[in-house]
């Protein structure tokens, strides 16, 4: 679309009408007909999008997404749903990306209609070529634990708290060059607290700092990006952003990114950030942690679904990355092997919607090796992840509810050998918390997890979730794993783990306040509690600002 239409289809989405004109000759006289046509405004519970392509508390159109009511780029095809499919991940008004959110829009003065948006475009030079971007964010989130970890850490009644804040500027030098850069500083207190670590408190530092320049190459809008850089262009049960502590994950190095009309490409090579430092503005390259790969998103023709149309779009994944530490270490009977890991992750997302029916089903294949730290021994990995979710979903009701059903298979191995193939299927970089399991106590390793998910909207700034997700072992050869460790739990009977009932309530108080919720109950199967392992309640609360 060219600029100037695009401007004024922007000004029209913001002012709630869209006017168009039509005009006949009739010689020797021209009339005009006039047609005002309703721009829906955009929910504000989507101001800031939940991550996943499935169940999102109402469904968004791509005009949404746009400015003014949202921020994401004109990406055509990939703009749909909570635009996590253009690369970015999901952008709403207010995203977990700020430096992917579009305001060049408020170069239009009569388009502002937020206190804050004057920080959103500050024009440094009279054509507003030049510009400046503020964003920012504070989060005040605490936690109660019955029983952390099925009472293998910390203490009985553990109550955490924790406050973050990122606060970023964007300077574009033009349409093809900008400079984008976060800080982040963070704490933690609370009582009978445990694993106050670096990625909880935070002096000053950089979390963020790189250069971007964009072009047209072949057709496409493309991108390099090279310095520190959030990266969610992978499916968010494979990596995501870190939520749960206060530090984000970060990388360094650089990406490529390439869009056609319906497919894009993209890139990337990094090490990840040391965040170990505790000095300000200390943070370094981690070059024991790698992470590089290529990203194909493919959208074909819509396809006819009875009286609907279905929408998909096909992900094609090839993602390595090396480790060591504690992440990397492997079980092999009453212990565990320290040592450093490689792998490689090909597989494929196929997703989509109609106006009734969602659903994503991905595949991954994980190989590679792992080197004993002690021996120097090396084992081959031969590991695999399933994971699904279909489900119906009814717009036209006030409810808006969406019903479905959520499975998720990660292979297992064999710990009772210190040889042999490594069997476990790991996903060491942060998935989305609340994919899985709110409480973070079982990890995507060596599991079988099966779930309904009921989600309902009846208010555009309050959204509800029910989930129960019952779980087995895939492989009762092997461990039951945490998010951040391997428990020692022996000589358990049977796969089954356990379900951990749970609940979420989101309020969107307005377009910069976000209060969630969660609440969940760990019930521990009887052979889990023979183990040793206890049952317990979890409530967590986020308090979110951002502009």
């Amino acid at each position: 679309m060219p600029a100037r239409s695009a401007l004024f289809a922007a000004t029209s989405l913001a002012l709630g009408t869209a006017t168009a004109s039509a005009q006949t000759s009739l010689p020797p006289v021209v009339s005009t007909e006039s047609l005002t046509v309703q721009a829906p405004p955009r929910p504000e519970i989507q101001n800031f999008p939940h991550a996943g392509v499935v169940g999102q508390p109402r469904r968004v159109t791509a005009k949404q997404n746009r400015p003014p009511h949202g921020t994401q780029g004109d990406w055509g095809v990939f703009t749909r749903g909570n635009g996590e499919s253009a690369g970015f991940g999901p952008v709403g008004r207010y995203g977990v990306a700020p430096w992917a959110e579009d305001w060049r829009y408020l170069r239009d003065r009569s388009l502002r209609n937020d206190p804050f948006d004057p920080l959103k475009f500050i024009a440094l030079n009279d054509s507003k070529t030049i510009w400046l971007t503020f964003s920012g964010e504070t989060r005040l989130r605490n936690w109660f634990e019955e029983h952390p970890s099925l009472g293998t850490q910390g203490s009985p009644g553990s109550g955490r708290f924790g406050v973050r804040n990122l606060y970023g500027a964007d300077l574009h030098l033009g349409s093809h060059l900008r400079f984008f850069g976060q800080l982040v500083n963070a704490d933690a207190g609370g009582w009978a607290g445990y694993g106050y670590g670096t990625t909880y408190r935070k002096r000053l530092d950089l979390q963020q700092g790189f250069v971007e320049g964009t072009a047209t190459l072949l057709g496409a809008k493309s991108g390099l990006m090279f310095g520190r850089q959030q990266f969610l262009d992978a499916p968010s049960y494979i990596l995501y952003n870190r939520e749960t502590p206060n530090v984000p994950l970060a990388w360094n190095g650089i990406r490529g990114y390439a869009i056609w009309p319906r497919v894009r490409v993209d890139l990337y090579d990094f090490v990840g950030t040391n965040i170990n430092q505790n000095k300000m503005f200390h943070d370094n390259e981690d070059w024991g942690t790698r992470l590089h790969g290529l990203d194909v998103t493919l959208a074909p023709p819509d396809i006819r679904l009875g009286h609907e149309k279905l929408a998909t779009y096909l992900d094609l994944f090839a993602i390595g990355f090396r480790l060591e530490g504690s992440l990397a270490a492997v079980a092999a009977g009453k212990s565990t092997l320290n040592g450093s890991t490689a792998r490689q992750d090909g597989g494929f997302r196929w997703y989509g919607s109609s106006p009734s029916f969602e659903f994503s089903i991905g595949g991954l294949y994980q190989s590679g090796t792992f080197e004993n730290s002690k021996s120097g021994a090396t084992r081959s990995v031969d590991a695999y992840a399933v994971n699904s979710i279909v489900g119906y979903r009814n717009p036209k009701s006030r409810w808006h509810p969406f019903l479905g059903v959520q499975t998720d298979l990660y292979s297992g191995g064999d710990t009772r050998s210190a040889n042999g193939t490594v069997g476990t299927y790991i996903a060491p970089f942060n998935p989305q918390t609340n994919y899985l399991d709110t409480t973070t106590y079982i990890a995507p390793s060596n599991l079988i997890s099966l779930s309904p998910v009921l989600r309902t909207t009846p208010l555009d700034w309050l959204s509800l979730q029910f989930k129960a997700p019952f779980m087995w072992r895939d492989s009762t050869n092997d461990d039951v794993y945490s998010s951040s460790k391997v428990y020692s739990f022996r000589n358990i009977g049977g796969g089954l783990i356990g379900i951990i009932p749970q609940a979420s309530l989101t309020l969107q108080l307005n377009r910069h306040l976000t209060w969630t919720q969660y609440g969940a109950r760990f019930i521990a199967s009887d052979s889990m509690k023979a183990a040793g392992a206890k049952s317990g309640s979890y409530y967590q609360s986020n308090f979110v600002f951002r502009f």
